[in-house]
């Protein structure tokens, strides 16, 4: 009788392929990594990533998909398990979401970041609809502040600081160094309220 793999089993070798993947294209980058050094990573014949995969471009926008989809589903949690949540802790949780990426999938980070142009004009389109929509999630929160008169910056100035602040941190932050990227999360959380300078007027925050 013929055997087939079991589902957790083939999920299992698909995530493995993502993560070596995005290890390998982290460390020799995406265009002088080949098929069969991921092959060589996860411990496969090469025919076997062709299983998987059709080409190494659907392993880089897989790669793009579970990074947003990651930010996504904790933000949308978070939203969800903490009804009553504030618009400072969402944000907050937001960058947190961010930086504590650099410890657990850095290679897709730097994936995310910097191969975006790689992928292919459907994928590109895929994956620019949920980076845009994650945006519009932060811009309608620090709009959403503004309404209350707790922010007073033009929300999508503040969103692009935001994000521009804590997207290019994989390229210093260290992750074996003794600042946690929660730590990390909420220094820039307070220089995103303060400035540099850390003059906010009592209940109205000055968001750059």
């Amino acid at each position: 009788m013929t055997r087939t793999r079991s589902l957790p089993s083939a999920l299992g070798r698909r995530e493995e392929i993502i993560v070596r993947a995005a290890e390998l294209f982290d460390s020799r980058g995406y265009h002088v990594a080949s098929m069969e050094d991921l092959a060589a990573a996860v411990g496969v014949a090469k025919p076997t990533i062709y299983h998987y995969f059709k080409s190494k471009s659907d392993i880089l926008y897989a790669i793009h998909e579970e990074f947003i989809d990651l930010l996504i589903c904790q933000h949308e949690g978070r939203s969800t398990a903490q009804l009553q949540i504030s618009v400072d802790d969402l944000l907050l949780g937001i960058m947190q979401d961010i930086l504590q990426l650099l410890g657990t999938h850095r290679g897709h980070v730097r994936v995310f970041f910097e191969c975006h142009r790689s992928l292919q004009g459907d994928q590109q389109v895929a994956i620019r609809a949920k980076r845009d929509a994650y945006t519009r999630t932060v811009v309608g929160l620090l709009e959403q502040g503004k309404a209350d008169g707790r922010f007073v910056r033009d929300p999508d100035i503040a969103a692009f600081a935001l994000f521009g602040i804590c997207n290019w941190a994989y390229q210093w932050y260290d992750a074996s160094g003794s600042m946690s990227t929660v730590d990390l999360a909420n220094k820039f959380w307070q220089i995103l309220l303060g400035g540099i300078t850390g003059s906010t007027t009592p209940g109205v925050v000055s968001v750059p």
